[in-house]
């Protein structure tokens, strides 16, 4: 993976539809339009409450940040320690996350996503930003904004494309934290409600393709709004254009190798599951995340965008599956679920090994292959791919169930790739490495459970992990940020 780019995680799910679910796809929905009386360029999710209460009380409702689900939820959980109770660990962590990361500044803290209403808040305080330099520069680019607020539409039609490699705290006190978070602006068009998109990635991505959002079906569009975000994309490098730019890569198609080929001529990420049994039914994001609602006499989307699976009565997935039990449906989720999680820790195992096997080729010295370097690039490259493949299905935001077949089939090729890149080494170093990688790879290489900008600036800290040695000691720093306030 190229250190010049940025993976950036979300849930994997754009399906570009044509209908509503479970209805004949010959049926488009027709929506009156709204004279919201608000300004176009609105960004506050409060200006909305007069107009639109209902939708503005669902909305609220995001502020929910303790309930769980079986696999996910909305406390922030460390997704890395595994240390229960709530809300420090939680059971279905990924042990290996630091150790995967490690270079990155995902290393230094990924929490379980909070409601929507957070994005702000959360991304200020979260440890990958750099709140500790001080100069105050947080070391990462304004485009970590870009699925926070749709604020940053604006700041590039006033300042250009080269707001995408400002620096992010340049922009911190520019943002009302809860107030101009993910909310009625980021897809709609606040002077009619229309459904528009704020994101610039997008909109490129639609004119590469020759799509007219204005020709889309509205069931497109219900789904596009959410995929705005709700996908994986990268930061363009300067070579390729505007420095920090995002880009979505599926001029190529919407398969992992479709992505990882993009990725290997662009220096670009992955992106999305569209040919899920969900989506092949003419499902869309918001007919699950959105369901409809009656209250005093008015029909509307909710506006909590949330798991189904936190209604007792999964009421939007027994919209179509109105034969079915809560209890069914909640045990083929789950099950679903379970599966795709213990294929995940394995594909992570697998990929640490691979890791850790190239870590020692790249240090022996002793009697090595003839094709030493050719096996050894073709070894880094298969690191490089069953990471990619196994950060696909660990950023996606349903332990597998948008699209079970998928999930486990890009899982298994994740471990085929990390194994070969292990055989690789072990031919370049004609197996003078094998005794080091026998046994459990808990023993081999531990889970680095505990590491932070602060413990970075600890050098007994850095020598606690064979793998931290590799990075250097920080500076000792104190914080300068809290929030959007500098303290320092």
């Amino acid at each position: 993976m190229n250190r010049t780019t940025m993976l950036m995680t979300g849930a994997a799910l754009v399906c570009s539809l044509v209908c509503t679910g479970c209805q004949d796809d010959t049926y488009e929905v027709k929506t009156p339009i709204y004279q919201s009386g608000l300004p176009a360029d609105t960004l506050k999710a409060s200006e909305f409450e007069k107009a639109f209460p209902l939708q503005y009380a669902a909305y609220r409702q995001n502020d929910e940040s303790s309930v769980m689900t079986e696999y996910k939820g909305s406390v922030n959980f460390r997704k890395n320690d595994g240390v229960n109770p709530l809300p420090k660990g939680f059971r279905a962590a990924q042990p290996y996350l630091k150790n995967l990361w490690l270079g990155y500044p995902f290393m230094y803290e990924y929490n379980e996503a909070r409601g929507h209403t957070y994005a702000v808040k959360d991304i200020l305080d979260i440890d990958r930003i750099n709140r500790y330099s001080p100069d105050g520069k947080g070391n990462m680019p304004t485009t970590c904004w870009n699925c926070k607020v749709p604020n940053i539409a604006q700041w590039v039609a006033a300042e250009g494309d080269g707001v995408w490699s400002r620096d992010f705290n340049d922009y911190r006190t520019r943002v009302d934290v809860m107030n101009e978070s993910i909310s009625c602006a980021t897809c709609h068009d606040t002077t009619n409600m229309e459904l528009q998109l704020y994101s610039i990635p997008l909109k490129d991505w639609l004119a590469r393709s020759g799509k007219d959002w204005a020709t889309l079906s509205r069931n497109e569009k219900r789904s596009l709004v959410c995929g705005q975000c709700h996908v994986e994309y990268y930061f363009t490098h300067k070579d390729n254009g505007p420095a920090g730019k995002p880009v979505f890569p599926w001029d190529n198609g919407f398969d992992p190798e479709d992505m990882y080929e993009y990725y290997n001529t662009h220096g670009a990420n992955n992106g999305p599951f569209k040919n899920g049994p969900h989506g092949a039914a003419g499902v869309s994001c918001a007919d699950c995340h959105m369901p409809y609602q009656k209250q005093d006499g008015k029909k509307f989307s909710s506006h909590w965008w949330t798991s189904p699976l936190k209604d007792p009565e999964l009421t939007a997935c027994r919209t179509c599956h109105s034969d079915k039990t809560p209890e069914f449906l909640r045990a083929r989720v789950h099950d679903i679920q379970e599966k795709t999680y213990r294929q995940l820790l394995r594909a992570q195992e697998t990929s640490v090994m691979a890791h850790e096997a190239v870590r020692l080729a790249n240090e022996f010295e002793g009697d090595r292959n003839p094709r030493y370097e050719e096996l050894m690039a073709a070894a880094r490259e298969n690191v490089r791919k069953g990471q990619f493949f196994w950060d696909l299905i660990s950023a996606e935001n349903s332990v597998g169930f948008h699209n079970p077949a998928k999930a486990l089939d890009t899982l298994m090729s994740s471990m085929d790739y990390s194994r070969k890149a292990v055989d690789l080494c072990l031919e370049a170093t004609n197996a003078h490495i094998a005794a080091n990688l026998a046994g459990d790879i808990k023993d081999i290489v531990p889970p680095i459970l505990e590491h932070s900008r602060k413990l970075q600036q600890d050098p007994e800290h850095m020598k606690s992990h064979k793998w931290l040695t590799y990075l250097p000691v920080l500076p000792e720093a104190g914080l300068v940020w809290e929030g959007n306030v500098r303290v320092r």
